[in-house]
């Protein structure tokens, strides 16, 4: 679920020079989410695994300054700047470890990830403009230039009247498929800073595994 939440934040902000139509819109879209203070995504997660039953999870996501937190159905992951929780709901885990804004934050923030902005790792061309329900959307296709990657292909489709992000799919090569669909996006709420830590007293019976140096 970790590689999961990577790759689709991943997906929002990193990507190569490719189609100057697509970066446009790309570049958009990180400059309004700089230009915020913090910012709340509630999503669902659609999961789709050849031969199971297709799996959906209610999730959201809160970005402020350099602290988030990410929350689904079976884990949530908490971020103040200095530490990391894993929780992982149905083992009555935490999973504890330092915050590195140059790796750790590159694998699970949204922000720390566009700094990886012009890495190189993909290409990408805007594909497609249609409408879903009454309203003109744009999609942009990635492509992982590493040939090893576990998946082959990622869609974004934005809303083109104002530029938000309204899905991303995700298709890896064993068939799989997963799906980021936005439900709301909102900026600037302010968050306590408890929101931003694991409180084991709220979770009785948790094991807590401490991995900071």
């Amino acid at each position: 679920m970790i590689f999961l939440i990577a790759l689709i934040a991943i997906s929002l902000t990193t990507f190569a020079q490719s189609d100057p139509a697509a970066k446009k819109i790309l570049d958009q879209m990180k400059s309004d989410f700089d230009g915020h203070q913090s910012t709340t995504i509630d999503f669902q997660l659609i999961i789709e695994i050849p031969e199971q039953a297709e799996e959906k999870q209610n999730g959201s996501i809160i970005q402020s300054d350099e602290k988030y937190q990410i929350n689904l159905d079976q884990q949530s992951i908490y971020c103040d700047g200095t530490s990391v929780w894993i929780h992982l709901k149905e083992n009555k885990e935490v999973q504890i470890s330092d915050y590195d804004g140059e790796d750790s934050g590159e694998l699970m923030s949204p922000k720390d990830i566009m700094k990886i902005y012009e890495s190189g790792e993909y290409n990408y061309a805007l594909m497609n403009e249609l409408k879903e329900g009454g309203k003109s959307v744009k999609q942009i296709e990635f492509t992982p230039i590493d040939k090893d990657s576990e998946y082959f292909k990622m869609r974004m489709t934005i809303d083109s009247k104002s530029n938000q992000l309204k899905r991303v799919k995700v298709f890896a090569k064993d068939g799989s498929r997963f799906t980021m669909k936005v439900n709301s996006i909102s900026y600037d709420k302010v968050y306590d800073a408890s929101t931003f830590t694991f409180d084991a007293s709220k979770h009785p019976g948790v094991h807590v595994e401490d991995l900071r140096f």
